[in-house]
């Protein structure tokens, strides 16, 4: 409960409250008018990891884990992650887009952790090779399926559904 947090922390309701409109405008949690605030549920979120496009040198050469960051995988590895995912979208020139894209991978953040979380021996890596491989070569309709099987595989992974 909010009331909770704000004792635990010696603040009063108003600056926790306040402390929640952050990540209610950036998507990482939901108000409840009258009930306070929630994490939503991955489902709840699908739409968040679902469309995007890609390209850029891989995250896989970043450091994935580092002991001191917990059982998930690194910030290095999230910030490569998000530079390659990136600048293919900025070639649209639409600054809509783009800033639709920087909230949607923020929101998505915590699945995409989720997911890797779930399935450790995902090759991810080869999953991006692909994906470098296909963008630089102008192979639009490779990239794009290439790019739809890795955000299939990421839902996949954290619904649980046997999706291609």
């Amino acid at each position: 409960m909010l009331w909770d947090v704000g004792e635990e922390r010696g603040v009063s309701l108003a600056v926790v409250r306040e402390a929640l409109v952050r990540p209610v405008g950036e998507g990482l949690a939901d108000r409840l008018p009258n009930h306070g605030f929630a994490v939503p549920a991955v489902s709840d979120r699908r739409p968040a990891y679902e469309p995007r496009t890609t390209a850029c040198p891989a995250p896989s050469r970043a450091p994935v884990s580092v002991p001191e960051e917990g059982a998930y995988y690194s910030g290095a590895w999230a910030e490569a992650h998000r530079v390659f995912h990136r600048p293919l979208l900025e070639g649209c020139g639409n600054p809509v887009l783009l800033d639709t894209f920087d909230r949607m991978w923020t929101a998505s953040e915590p699945a995409r952790r989720l997911s890797t979380h779930r399935h450790p021996d995902r090759d991810g890596a080869a999953e991006h090779r692909r994906l470098e491989e296909a963008a630089p070569a102008r192979d639009a309709d490779t990239a794009a399926e290439v790019l739809a099987q890795h955000l299939t595989r990421t839902a996949a992974d954290l619904t649980g559904c046997a999706c291609p």
